[in-house]
């Protein structure tokens, strides 16, 4: 394969390619699935080609190939090629792409526990462990719907600026649909899911048996003890887990580049943010969001984006202010600024667009109980059903799922569909107080025509939000 991307790019340039890069990518991994106890069957994945990106008189041209041929990869070369050309007669300004430093590199993520090394039948044992941890509650949970899945992530990238960068990546995810049915009321957990970057050892710790188990408890007492939640302004505590869902899709998202500047706005929509609101204040001095892809272990973990660019954290908000945008090579030349190494493919047939990969709300230096001991009235919502956000990523509503009542400082009985309605500088301006301690939840995010979901982890810190409206 290596000896198939080298010949990629000496043929891109051979025909007239300014710049020319080829990605191999291989996936090989298992899949099995049970319904209400009944194993549904064993699926397989193998996948492999390569992808070719060019600039040719400033157009771009892609194009991929699954047959590992020279003759096949040359064809695929051609294409490229002439899909550029055709490109940069219609562009009004050519692409240029960032002055970058590149290197040869070669990384690898460990298992201590390698799932190559484990048959079906055991990856199912995981799986008949959260189904009998959850009936052996006691509570009806009439629908179960569980999934295990793996695979290793093969990727050689070359350029002909002097990149090659090859990984190795498994990464491995459990993730189950429960349903609780109790005095003829039924409540949901949709499609929870614990992923990672590594082994089966990273399952067996987070013991998704366990969380499970937790859930079902909790929409069982919702059932059997959720009131109405206040209405009107009341301080809000939010988990980690809707700390990562508004800063997806309330701060990652807006802070894509291409987005901001107009790529995905008949795709996945537009941003309120403009290249001048670097340096402006969108939150408290409280809020501190990064984006890094270099967490050990993440479900988003990568060193080397797909331009070849050496990872880092990517600080999008410091202490409130806009500090950073998402940026490829492409839309950090508009800028004149550096890649952060943000450009990201699901597959070798994608092109590689820009992307997320862990993004979180920094923790801060309060512990739980201060962010609650001072609240008069308040909710503390653990989990979400439902998240919409406008086509700018400026209005958004998060409805919870478990979610308590907060009265003169002591977290009360549960309450039933709390509904935040908030814009992005409003949600957080209004947050006054972080927490100490972090937990990041997997997600797919998806982008791009044709479609790219890519894995991320998001969540961050608790924090206390003052003075919101609450709705219900």
């Amino acid at each position: 394969m290596h000896e198939l991307v080298e010949f990629a790019v000496e043929k891109a340039q051979e025909l007239g390619a300014s710049y020319a890069e080829a990605r191999f990518e291989e996936k090989n991994g298992t899949e099995v699935v049970m319904k209400n106890g009944n194993p549904e069957g064993l699926g397989i994945l193998a996948d492999r080609g390569i992808g070719i990106r060019v600039l040719v008189d400033g157009g771009m041209g892609f194009s991929s190939t699954n047959l590992l041929t020279k003759e096949s990869v040359f064809d695929a070369v051609k294409r490229a090629v002439k899909l550029a050309k055709a490109a940069s007669k219609v562009r009004n300004k050519p692409i240029q792409f960032s002055e970058e430093s590149f290197h040869e590199v070669f990384y690898e993520v460990r298992m201590r526990k390698d799932f190559r090394d484990v048959g079906a039948e055991e990856k199912m044992e995981y799986l008949k462990r959260i189904e009998e941890s959850v009936l052996g509650s006691g509570i009806t949970v009439p629908m179960r719907f569980l999934s295990y899945r793996d695979f290793m992530w093969h990727k050689i990238f070359m350029n002909n600026e002097g990149a090659m960068i090859e990984s190795i990546i498994p990464r491995v995810s459990i993730t189950y649909n429960l349903v609780v049915l109790e005095e003829g009321q039924m409540e949901q957990a949709p499609f929870v899911q614990r992923a990672f970057s590594g082994g089966l050892e990273l399952i067996e710790k987070d013991e998704p048996w366990e969380r499970a188990l937790n859930d079902v408890k909790a929409l069982r007492r919702l059932i059997k003890e959720g009131k109405k939640p206040p209405e009107g302004k009341v301080d809000i505590v939010i988990s980690p887990e809707v700390a990562g869902i508004a800063v997806h899709e309330s701060v990652g998202h807006p802070y894509e580049l291409d987005r901001i500047m107009g790529r995905e706005a008949a795709q996945a929509g537009e941003s309120f943010v403009k290249p001048e609101m670097l340096g402006e204040r969108i939150g408290s001095e409280a809020v501190t969001v990064i984006e890094d892809p270099t967490i050990p272990n993440s479900w988003g973990f990568y060193l080397y984006d797909d331009e070849g660019v050496k990872a880092r954290p990517r600080y999008l908000i410091r202490e409130g202010i806009i500090s950073e945008f998402l940026m490829n090579r492409e839309y950090a030349a508009y800028l004149g600024m550096k890649s952060n190494a943000s450009a990201r493919a699901i597959n070798y047939n994608r092109e590689p667009i820009v992307r997320m990969a862990n993004t979180y709300l920094a923790p801060g230096d309060h512990t739980f109980e201060e962010l609650v001991e001072d609240i008069k009235l308040g909710v503390y919502m653990v989990s979400f059903n439902e998240w919409n956000i406008d086509d700018r990523r400026y209005q958004q509503r998060y409805i919870g799922r478990e979610a308590y009542l907060i009265e003169n400082g002591e977290i009360k009985h549960p309450v039933r569909k709390p509904i935040l309605e908030i814009t992005t500088k409003g949600l957080w301006s209004s947050v006054d107080a972080v927490g100490k301690e972090i937990e990041m939840f997997p997600g797919t995010c998806g982008k791009g025509e044709p479609g790219q979901g890519v894995p991320v982890w998001m969540g961050g810190a608790p924090a206390r939000l003052r003075d919101v409206v609450l709705r219900r």
